[in-house]
């Protein structure tokens, strides 16, 4: 029987988690997450999309930073499931509250695609297409990731055989609470988590140490960590008003680009926030998986520097 390690070896602690039920929407703060191989449980399930079916991220539509989503809180439950009164709600400035059963919907979309991405999706039907067409002022569709016929892999250079919904590249974004303060301390002003997008917030460890991690477990559950997160424009959108700056990848790009943090690599012009995570599995049967503020991180493995960790 594997031996677990002890608490007093932890390298930190779980201090936030987050979910995105709809990409590019606002997040929500919970207690604990249940985890999937895909990402938490509703995480990035949903999808606004245009005409011809292709995404709208904040890149291009920085508005949907201001969609608040609302799910019950049983949701996050261990073996709960919906009922018929079961709802996603959305709010947003000038619309009235839009009710998304979480029962699945039966009529499918065809030609979906995010990234490198396509395939069918669930449609949330004619009135969250209406909320979303009048919201963003352009015809828009919410549908929602069909696991019953699509799978959508990873990188497989980085994690074969991992699987995600909606997500960006990984099903899962660590970041910790020292990196976030050893940025704020070299901005003018001060940015809140949110601009970053993770699903894991961890306090208790050095500035950048998430960097070197490549095998951690949080309480008994093991992730790997696979490849440092590069980041877009996203980061420059204040979250609460949905306008674009510079700050802060005009400073990550003197602080955290390649070339500072990996010299000897190849450059990819690229700047690095976060770790992407997989899930590598469990120690504690079916049950149980999931994870919970205040739990323990442990480091199992780690690189000696960022120069030597996948990015």
């Amino acid at each position: 029987m594997e031996q677990l390690p002890s608490e007093s070896d932890a390298i930190a602690k779980v201090s936030s988690i987050f979910i995105y039920p709809i990409k590019s929407c606002r997040g929500i703060s919970v207690s604990q997450a249940s985890v999937t191989p895909t990402g938490f449980r509703w995480d990035r399930q949903w999808l606004v999309v245009n005409y011809k079916g292709r995404a709208y991220t904040q890149r291009v539509e920085p508005k949907l930073s201001l969609v608040q989503v609302e799910l019950p809180d049983e949701a996050f439950i261990e073996g709960w499931e919906p009922s018929k009164s079961s709802y996603l709600v959305l709010k947003a400035p000038g619309m009235d509250a839009l009710k998304v059963s979480l029962i699945a919907p039966r009529e499918v979309s065809n030609g979906v695609s995010v990234w490198e991405w396509s395939g069918s999706a669930l449609d949330e039907g004619a009135d969250a297409s209406k909320w979303f067409s009048d919201y963003l002022g352009k015809p828009s569709r919410l549908v929602r990731f069909n696991t019953a016929s699509e799978t959508r892999p990873v990188e497989p250079e980085y994690a074969p055989g991992h699987k995600i919904m909606f997500s960006d590249m990984y099903p899962y974004m660590l970041l910790s609470q020292g990196s976030m303060d050893a940025l704020n301390n070299v901005l003018k002003e001060p940015i809140p988590v949110n601009r970053f997008r993770p699903n894991i917030l961890v306090e208790g460890c050095e500035p950048f140490s998430e960097d070197l991690w490549t095998e951690i477990r949080i309480d008994k559950l093991t992730f790997l960590g696979v490849k440092l997160c590069s980041r877009c424009k996203i980061p420059t959108i204040n979250q609460e008003t949905g306008i674009a700056g510079a700050e802060p990848n005009e400073t990550l790009r003197k602080i955290r680009s390649d070339s500072v943090l990996r010299p000897t690599q190849k450059q990819k012009g690229k700047v690095y926030f976060g770790q992407n995570l997989v899930f590598e599995g469990s120690l504690t049967g079916k049950k149980g998986n999931f994870v919970k503020v205040g739990d323990p991180v442990y480091v199992l493995k780690k690189v000696s520097s960022a120069d030597e960790a996948a990015a």
